[in-house]
């Protein structure tokens, strides 16, 4: 009987979550009574697992973090050429982040940018390290350490998602613009890095 209980709580569990990040996605200000009713729960079964909006917000925002870890993986394995791991990775990343961009931008304002930070600091340490390979062998170039370089790529990810939220950029056109811009601020020549952000996005 536990284990049939414990399923279908995790069940409800699973089906809140997704039912809450499509209802963000598309209105932000979504309440917890709006996702229950989306979610076919009564409000007590959402409060059951989530004390309140800022709890599951945290909770989703883990997942994204989860899946933007598991892409950066993806876009820089297998690669020997320093660069290409780089803009595979910003590639593959921007995949997820652009799924979840509304979500950031929300937790922003729920999380604290400090939280984000907070759970994204294995990928950002990921990304320093192929920046200091990249930097010892002269493949980058840049006034920065390789850990405040990662820093800054991660805003700039942060700046294109708030850009194209505004408007001010095609989400089509986004991932591979902030692949381009990542690789050029790491001293990578800017008609090098439009070759192979093209050659890899074919």
């Amino acid at each position: 009987m536990t284990t049939g209980h414990s399923s279908r709580a995790d069940a409800n569990r699973r089906r809140i979550l997704d039912t809450a990040l499509a209802e963000l996605l598309r209105d932000p200000d979504a309440s917890m009574d709006q996702i229950a009713r989306a979610a076919g729960v009564v409000r007590r079964t959402v409060y059951g697992h989530f004390p309140g909006r800022e709890a599951l917000i945290g909770t989703l925002l883990d997942g994204a973090v989860e899946a933007v870890a598991a892409a950066h993986a993806a876009g820089r394995a297998g690669s020997e050429d320093l660069a290409q791991a780089l803009a595979g990775s910003v590639l593959s990343v921007w995949k997820v982040a652009d799924r979840y961009r509304i979500l950031v931008a929300l937790a922003q304002r729920s999380v604290t940018v400090q939280g984000i930070r907070e759970r994204l600091a294995p990928v950002r340490h990921a990304c320093a390290e192929l920046l200091q390979r990249g930097l010892d062998e002269g493949v980058f170039v840049s006034p920065l350490p390789a850990p405040a370089l990662a820093y800054v790529h991660e805003q700039m990810m942060f700046a294109v998602m708030e850009a194209v939220n505004d408007g001010l950029l095609d989400a089509q056109e986004a991932g591979r613009a902030t692949a381009v811009t990542v690789l050029t601020a790491a001293g990578v020549p800017a008609s090098l890095a439009t070759a192979l952000v093209a050659k890899l996005s074919d």
